[in-house]
């Protein structure tokens, strides 16, 4: 089993301080320790039975010092990493070439959600820098020189950016984060409309159904989320949809095991279908 979406942490120090401090108040209300290493995070697999994590980026430190992420990925054999990279850097090109120089990092993550300027402090789905990314060609030209998989935490109100973005680089693997942001309340046959054009043959693009704990606004399991899921495994596919926990962001409210436990309680899904989405899914989308 392969959790395709975590998060680890160490201590602060001298070369990498905590600097997001509203980041640093969300931790501490989270149910596990004030820092969450790779150790904390292996406890955890280890007792709801998880083989392999996916650590994706935190960005407690600067958002762009992979160091701790980088470090997930080179000394364990279980452990991938997915970075934070600011692609409008003269030196982006280079940044992501040397991250995916290490073994085990998978990719990077645009955090399309986040205003520029206030990058993963907060989120605001007005914002529409995505579509000025497109026009860096050294460094999309890098992520298909590296076979970078391209991470994005896009909101519902941004696929039309999405799109673009994808159809000017139809070569890439992207994985499309935590539902698009969808909530309940929304209609996924409207709200995910625009993803249908990227379910062709053409596009290797995921759809992760992941922070369910946070999407939803019932208790486990989740059901008020349930259609959500059903739509977007008959319009991808269970080959191209991504189950991830979002452990320990999703700690504020259950514990990793109702974060993965909640696939048995969605009665559309059948035993392979479980297996897919938990594994075999995301290791074809990033060739591992």
């Amino acid at each position: 089993m392969l959790d395709t979406h975590t998060h680890a942490w160490t201590r602060p120090n001298r070369e990498h301080p905590w600097v997001n401090g509203p980041l640093v108040e969300t931790v501490d209300e989270f149910s596990v320790d004030t820092v969450y290493d790779a150790d904390a995070l292996h406890a955890d697999m280890d007792a709801i039975g998880v083989d392999e994590a996916v650590v994706v980026g935190y960005p407690i430190c600067e958002w762009t010092d992979n160091w701790y992420t980088v470090e997930c990925a080179a000394e364990y054999d279980d452990l991938y990493g997915i970075v934070m990279l600011d692609q409008f850097a003269d030196d982006a090109a280079d940044q992501l070439r040397s991250c995916m120089a290490t073994d085990g990092v998978l990719g990077f993550r645009l955090g399309a959600i986040c205003p520029y300027d206030r990058m993963w402090e907060t989120f605001d789905p007005s914002v529409t820098w995505l579509e000025d990314a497109i026009d860096e060609p050294e460094f999309w030209d890098a992520a298909r020189e590296t076979d970078a998989l391209v991470q994005l935490l896009a909101h519902h109100d941004q696929l039309d950016q999405v799109v673009d973005l994808i159809e000017t680089y139809p070569d890439l693997s992207y994985a499309l984060d935590h539902f698009c942001h969808a909530g309940p309340d929304t209609d996924p046959d409207e709200v995910f409309a625009p993803l249908e054009t990227l379910a062709a043959d053409e596009y290797d693009v995921a759809v992760k159904i992941s922070e369910i704990v946070h999407r939803s606004e019932e208790e486990f399991p989740y059901a008020d989320m349930h259609d959500h899921v059903r739509w977007l495994l008959e319009t991808f596919g269970r080959e191209r949809v991504v189950w991830g926990s979002d452990f320990p962001n999703v700690s504020d409210e259950a514990g990793y095991e109702e974060s993965l436990q909640w696939l048995e309680h969605v009665e559309f899904l059948s035993q392979k279908d479980r297996e897919w989405l938990t594994e075999r899914s995301f290791t074809d989308l990033a060739g591992i």
